[in-house]
Order: structure tokens, then C-alpha cells, then sequence
């Protein structure tokens, strides 16, 4: 039974009526809506369902974000005179009971943040300047919350970018199941167990006293980068559910593996995907203006190996939903998650075969 979005997105109003409620975005967890109401103050914001089969611990998912927006405000009060960089964070909204979220009479949770209307995200990369501003905007969250102590926050997706437990869990999946005899799966069998045995590194780093957690966003795709309409500057990143104690290297792999990718995550043809050096060259340059004031020189030598890791791990996330019957990720086929999976390992081997010339990027960048 589908729930009345009207009477849900009502309660997070103060006054006037609402509008419209309409899907908005295309993420493949929580189901997200755009409500457009009269109310003056609020013509528009965002509604979401949370998934709680991905995010068990809803409540835990606000007091972090809670944390992190009062800390990062608190921060742009004292510095804002200082920056010619504007910098928002999404305002959560309380519903009529003043709770930061709301549970409905089949118990979905939902909760509402404000709508930052004089941005736009984007998809994928439009050009450099776009990729230099992803890179700063991811650079710049990061000095942000360099001093938010990792355990201020709680770890709502234990084991999330720990590609040794992911690897596990496909262990215990492919034991579990019985996949048909195909080239594309195949194909995949082959990738994960020629590499399965390199994919512990980031871990091992941090066991070795090399590399800690620090506060990190979990999820710094291009998407959930707002660009100013105006200035084009990167003003914002959202959907913060993900915000948790980690290891930078997940963010700016992740961020890197999204945006270096032109053929995107739903490309038609594997074998053209490529990692662009050039926008990973520009992610980076515009990264380092910021990161660069607290990155250790341990950080730096793993930047190469992270955007290598996380790109496997995705693949490899997506291949074991697809042994699981898709359970995990939203589709639109039964065999989308297997060809998601295709395109990060094709990606994955692109990466690879640039390794000389990711590391000599990064050293050139860092020394300047």
C-alpha cells in the first residue's frame, strides 16, 4: 500500500497546503521526493523514505547529521569572512510534533530537508571547470569536519567500504547459489579472483598505524555535489545519510571512480568505459587546495590505490546482489546489477592499466 505523500509532506509545514509531491533524483536506496507547498518560507524541499533494510538505525543517521551540519555551521560563522568561497549545508526540517522525522501507520520513516534552489546537481562531469569543482567541493567538506572527532559520530553502516568483509560476504553468496554458465558472469568470476588478493590494502594501512579514520561523507558522487547557477561553483554536498567515521581514501576513491568515468554507471557498451586522467587530474588539482592542509604523506601514497579499491569493490557489490536475486540495489532488470557490475570491473581495468601515470599525477600535483 502506497502512502499519502500529501498528508506525510504536510506535517513538515508550519502553514499553507501542499502542492505537489513529485519522485525526485536517482538514487538507488531511499526513495526521494521533491514537495513543492505555499508556504513562503519553505516553497520547496525534500521528503525522503529511508530505507531501513540499508540504514537499520534511522535515528542514528540524524544525530549524525545533526552533528556534522551544527559543526560545520559553527565553523562558517568564524570563517566566513575569510573565504570567498560560499559554502551551504541542508537545513533539517522538524515535522509538528518538532521530532526531526516522522513514522508512518506502516512504520516507513520519513524526514524532510530544505531545498537549495539557487544550485543544481549534475549527473556527470560537464567539463574541467565541473571537475575542478567537484574536487573542491569534496576538499573543502573535508577540512570542514578535520576537526569533528570521528567518534562524535555513531558507525551507521559498520563494515561500509571495507572491501575484505565485502569479499567475504561474496564468498558466502556465491557458496549459497548456483549462477548460470555465461561469458558476463564468467567474465566476473575471473576479475575478483585475480585481484581478491590486493583488495586488503586501505585495511591493512589503517591496522598499521599508516592511516586513520577521520569524518568522512560516504557518498561524494558527482550527483550530490550542488553547482551554483550563478557563480558555478560547487556551493554544497548533500545526502549525508552516509556521513560516518572512515577512511578519507573511500571519498575520494568513490568520488574519483563516479566522475572519471564519462560512459557513466549505466553505460551501454563495457568495453568503452574509461577513466579519464585528465578529470581525475582536475578532480585532484582542485581537491588538494583544501585536503592538502591536513593530508598526511601516507595519504598521499594510497590515493592510487583507493580510487583502484573502491571502483573493484563497487563492481564487486553489484555482482554479489546479482547472485542474491537483487535485494540490495534498486533495478529495472533482472541482469542490471550484473551489467553494473561489468562496467565497474571494465573501469576497474582501466585504472590499472594507468597506475604509472595516476601516481606521477599525484606527486606532481601535491609537490606544487
Amino acid at each position: 500500500m502506497i502512502p499519502n505523500l500529501t498528508n506525510i509532506a504536510s506535517q513538515f509545514i508550519n502553514q499553507g497546503s501542499i502542492e505537489s509531491v513529485q519522485p525526485y533524483g536517482s538514487g538507488n536506496i531511499n526513495a526521494t521526493f521533491m514537495v513543492s507547498c505555499s508556504e513562503p518560507a519553505t516553497p520547496q524541499f525534500i521528503l525522503q523514505r529511508i530505507n531501513t533494510s540499508v540504514f537499520p538505525a534511522p535515528e542514528l543517521i540524524m544525530r549524525n547529521i545533526h552533528r556534522v551540519c551544527h559543526h560545520i555551521n559553527k565553523k562558517l560563522e568564524v570563517s566566513a569572512s575569510e573565504s570567498n568561497r560560499k559554502w551551504l549545508m541542508p537545513e533539517i526540517l522538524f515535522c509538528r510534533e518538532r521530532a526531526d522525522h516522522l513514522i508512518d501507520s506502516q512504520g516507513n520513516f520519513w524526514r524532510a530537508m530544505s531545498f537549495i534552489d539557487s544550485a543544481e546537481t549534475h549527473e556527470s562531469i560537464t567539463g574541467p571547470d565541473h571537475a575542478g569543482e567537484i574536487g573542491q567541493a569534496l576538499g573543502t567538506f573535508h577540512l570542514l569536519v578535520s576537526d569533528l572527532p570521528p567518534e562524535a559520530l555513531a558507525d551507521t553502516l559498520p563494515g561500509f567500504h571495507n572491501t575484505p568483509i565485502y569479499l567475504r560476504h561474496f564468498n558466502k553468496v556465491l557458496a549459497q547459489s548456483a549462477p548460470p554458465d555465461s561469458p558476463e558472469i564468467n567474465f566476473c568470476l575471473q576479475f575478483i579472483a585475480q585481484r581478491r588478493e590486493t583488495m586488503a590494502i586501505l585495511e591493512e594501512a589503517k591496522n598499521a598505524g599508516k592511516l586513520f579514520n577521520r569524518t568522512i561523507h560516504g557518498d561524494p558522487k558527482v550527483s550530490n555535489i550542488m553547482i551554483d547557477k550563478t557563480s558555478g561553483q560547487a556551493i554544497s554536498l548533500i545526502d549525508l545519510d552516509t556521513v560516518k567515521p572512515g577512511l578519507v581514501h573511500y571519498d575520494i576513491g568513490d568520488c574519483l571512480r563516479s566522475a572519471c568515468n564519462s560512459c557513466g554507471e549505466e553505460a551501454k557498451r563495457a568495453e568503452q568505459v574509461k577513466f579519464d586522467l585528465d578529470l581525475c587530474r582536475a578532480i585532484l588539482t582542485g581537491y588538494l587546495i583544501y585536503a592538502g592542509q591536513f593530508l598526511t604523506s601516507y595519504d598521499v601514497d594510497y590515493l592510487y590505490d583507493a580510487v583502484r579499491i573502491i571502483t573493484f569493490e563497487l563492481g564487486l557489490r553489484y555482482f554479489s546482489d546479482f547472485l542474491s536475486g537483487n535485494i540490495y540495489f534498486t533495478y529495472d532488470s533482472p541482469t542490471q546489477n550484473l551489467q553494473r557490475a561489468i562496467i565497474q570491473f571494465y573501469l576497474c581495468k582501466s585504472i590499472e592499466s594507468q597506475e604509472k601515470e595516476i601516481r606521477s599525477l599525484v606527486r606532481s600535483i601535491i609537490s606544487i
